[in-house]
């Protein structure tokens, strides 16, 4: 069995970033399927800046602000993370170059929320549990797609 058929149980405090997780994982197929079919590159940039806007910004401040700081700040697991988040920011704030920045946009996107999952999320949920944290359960404000007019992925470039 591989790893992504493994269903992962998430302490409570944790199932809202998992579920963003899951919507993240979905922009980078969005992304994967915009370069299929040929979708204009500016049309898949454009979705990837309202994502952020709407979705990823504050998913990444929250974990930076509070999850993160469940482990020590000189956790190698949590200097690789911060890192990952300042190259995904540097990327989607990327205007040139677009094929190559989504690309590695999404690449990186899909590498960092696996490895969070499978690796990081499974240490800081050991530690809530050991230490009994009293961590805040968030209510995330995760905007739906219905939002977005242009359904390049269902749609292609018409």
């Amino acid at each position: 069995m591989i790893q992504s058929d493994v269903i992962i149980r998430r302490h409570k405090k944790l199932k809202e970033l998992s579920k963003q997780h899951a919507l993240i994982l979905h922009l980078c197929w969005k992304i994967r399927i915009g370069f299929k079919k040929s979708v204009e590159l500016k049309r898949i940039k454009s979705y990837v800046n309202w994502f952020y806007a709407n979705t990823l910004k504050q998913h990444f401040e929250i974990k930076e602000q509070y999850i993160y700081p469940i482990l020590d700040k000189q956790d190698k697991l949590i200097r690789r993370v911060l890192k990952e988040h300042r190259r995904i920011r540097r990327l989607i704030a990327k205007e040139e170059s677009l094929e190559i920045s989504l690309s590695l946009l999404e690449e990186e996107l899909e590498r960092h929320i696996r490895f969070e999952e499978w690796v990081l999320f499974k240490k800081i949920q050991q530690t809530i549990e050991l230490k009994e944290l009293d961590v805040f359960i968030f209510n995330l404000d995760t905007k739906e797609d219905d939002e977005w007019g242009d359904k390049f992925w269902e749609y292609g470039t018409g």
